[in-house]
């Protein structure tokens, strides 16, 4: 009781610094068919157990419907055997990657073996690139050739969407998946001079810094392994660079009558009128034997022309 705040106190008390409440999601799995109460046999094409049999007395196991994971429908899954074949990373990125943290996430073990082919992905092209050595000099961005541009715009796009995605919106799953994406475009990056092994330094450094909250043991190794002697730690989350993310080009939908019919990319100062003769063009297999009512053009998004049958 002499510990206890008075009414006076009470009132002094500052509220707690809390922007936003999340709850977390519940996991779901097969009834009887998941967990540490089995051995499972059988697994289909995706990867989902289709037989198995009990660890208690070895009798066969009926797998059910999927339901929330729970001690009464023994379909609970310990996160020790995954961690132990796939590491505590991969099985931390999973879980964020499999659903928005206030959504409900099937467990599925096929899901769990591809984040980790994704991290040894990551691991194996950190390590190509810094066996041919840490560059030497700073990315020189007025020398970029034009895949070094783009390459460099899809950067600071994904770092945008990522701060965005977690930041914002909490939505781990999507703030991952654009990562993958990049990595994708960054393993098809093929040219090997100097100003662009300091582009794929710049990119392999942003990306280990974007997944080191969620793998932070993985990243805290590739880190060093670029370079660094600091700790990931200590290092600040990433931030777009707006002047990086400006595009001299657009891609524009073409439609007609509301229906997507094709893309063409032109320069952010194209006028209407060569925006409509560019659709025309794109869409003019569409376009034979209909009459034109109107076009209408939203600059830097879509051109839709309006036809009717040519009676």
């Amino acid at each position: 009781k002499e510990n206890c705040p008075n009414d006076e106190q009470r009132n002094t008390f500052e509220p707690l610094p809390f922007m936003q409440f999340l709850a977390d999601n519940k996991f779901l799995g097969n009834k009887t068919g998941q967990g540490f109460y089995k051995k499972t046999g059988e697994r289909d094409a995706k990867g989902r157990a289709i037989s198995a049999t009990s660890l208690s007395d070895g009798l066969p196991v009926v797998i059910g419907a999927v339901e929330k994971m729970s001690k009464s429908s023994l379909n609970g899954v310990d996160p020790q055997a995954m961690i132990d074949k796939y590491g505590a990373d991969t099985v931390r990125l999973f879980s964020m990657f499999a659903a928005p943290p206030d959504q409900s996430l099937e467990w599925s073990e096929t899901g769990v073996e591809g984040m980790h082919r994704f991290v040894k992905r990551i691991w194996r092209m950190v390590c190509e690139h810094t066996a041919l050595g840490v560059p030497g000099s700073e990315l020189d961005r007025a020398q970029l050739s034009a895949t070094q541009k783009e390459l460099h715009t899809q950067l600071h796009e994904t770092i945008a969407k990522v701060n965005r995605d977690i930041g914002e919106r909490l939505n781990f799953n999507t703030a991952i998946a654009a990562i993958m994406e990049f990595s994708n475009a960054l393993s098809k990056f093929a040219e090997t001079d100097a100003n662009a092994r300091a582009l794929r330094q710049e990119c392999f450094d942003a990306i280990v810094l974007m997944l080191a909250p969620i793998t932070p043991h993985v990243c805290h190794s590739l880190w060093q392994q670029l370079g660094h002697t600091s700790l990931i730690l200590d290092q600040p989350y990433p931030k777009a660079d707006e002047q990086a993310m400006q595009r001299d080009s657009v891609v524009i939908a073409i439609q007609v009558n509301g229906k997507l019919r094709g893309q063409i990319e032109a320069a952010k100062s194209a006028s209407n009128a060569e925006l409509e003769q560019a659709a025309r063009i794109c869409a003019s297999r569409h376009l034979e034997g209909m009459i034109e009512k109107k076009i209408i053009v939203v600059p830097g998004r879509l051109v839709n022309i309006v036809v009717v049958p040519n009676a």
